[in-house]
């Protein structure tokens, strides 16, 4: 980042501007923790609802006392392992967070982005950020800053661009119920690797099956991603057990596979994640090859099932909420 654009984002987000910042996730419209009128601003912009909670970022470890009443050890002992890193936690807030970006509830979500420029912003800042993803409510988040500028165009006056995301699915976040760790969302950081460092956890993430049961829209959530529709394409979006059954239906359709095509559909439809079977590339993937395909002419996206365990579970259950909780069998 160069020194004037530092400037600019600091002299806008201390006047209760809204900025695109880049992190290692997806870029976020970020504001004034103690904005009110900049985080209505997000809220507008994004068209999101107050009952859809927003995660506050930091730059420094120390920070979180200022926003916390406590970190709870299990929850510090995860802080030592991945910050800064794609981890947010859900704390009892401070008085100083303010309600209107937790959808009324008493705990947090805290985060210390990976990212160096947001970092370097973050910690030239007097005051933390909110930064929901920079997309619209329920549409495919942002990896690139030409996401964000095809979204939103003049709406924000500042896109910092810190190039394509390198893991590209939202922060996993996790907080405490009864002592253990409980786990909402899963991102890059997985249930295996949390369970390395705590031990047993609850799992809140849902599978398949119990997705179609979890929050519903307009319902306060505990954690942002929750909603049972999410990250969507406006074309529409089906999650597939069994993708060989459009074999004989599959005019229109672009098949997104994990990392080997199928001779029963056609080739020249077909689009691969990872061609080596690498969760991690098939990750940072994602979101782009999602936008890339929206705006073809297809009628209909399909995407295959990913293997349901480490990185590949959290792909499910984007894929899951592209398709609106619709699974194709």
């Amino acid at each position: 980042m160069s020194s004037s654009q530092l400037a600019l984002a600091i002299e806008l987000l201390s006047n209760h501007e809204v900025v695109c910042i880049p992190t290692e996730t997806v870029y976020g419209l970020a504001a004034n923790l103690y904005s009110e009128k900049a985080i209505a601003k997000i809220y507008a912009i994004k068209g999101r609802p107050r009952t859809n909670p927003l995660i506050v970022h930091i730059g420094r470890k120390e920070d979180l006392s200022l926003l916390c009443s406590e970190v709870p050890a299990p929850l510090q002992r995860l802080i030592d392992r991945f910050w800064p890193g794609p981890l947010t936690i859900l704390v009892e807030k401070s008085a100083q967070v303010p309600d209107s970006i937790t959808a009324g509830g008493t705990r947090v979500g805290i985060r210390m982005p990976n990212h160096p420029l947001t970092l370097e912003l973050l910690q030239s800042l007097p005051f933390p950020l909110v930064a929901p993803s920079a997309n619209p409510y329920n549409a495919i988040s942002p990896t690139t800053a030409k996401h964000v500028q095809d979204y939103f165009a003049l709406q924000i006056p500042l896109i910092l661009d810190g190039g394509p995301c390198q893991q590209g699915l939202e922060s996993t976040v996790v907080g405490i119920e009864k002592g253990q760790v409980a786990i909402y969302r899963q991102g890059i950081i997985t249930t295996e690797q949390i369970r390395e460092v705590v031990g047993n956890v609850i799992d809140r993430c849902g599978n398949t099956k119990e997705l179609t049961a979890m929050a519903i829209d307009n319902q306060a959530q505990a954690a942002p991603g929750m909603t049972l529709k999410h990250y969507s394409p406006k074309t529409p979006t089906f999650f597939c057990e069994n993708i060989e059954k459009y074999k004989e239906d599959s005019d229109g359709k672009a098949f997104l596979l994990f990392c080997k095509k199928n001779p029963l559909l056609p080739q020249e439809h077909q689009y691969l994640l990872s061609e080596k079977g690498d969760l991690n590339e098939a990750a940072a993937r994602l979101y782009q090859l999602l936008h890339e395909l929206d705006v073809q002419s297809y009628r209909q996206i399909i995407c295959e099932r990913f293997p349901d365990q480490g990185i590949g579970r959290a792909i499910n259950d984007r894929l899951l909420r592209a398709a609106g909780g619709i699974v194709s069998q």
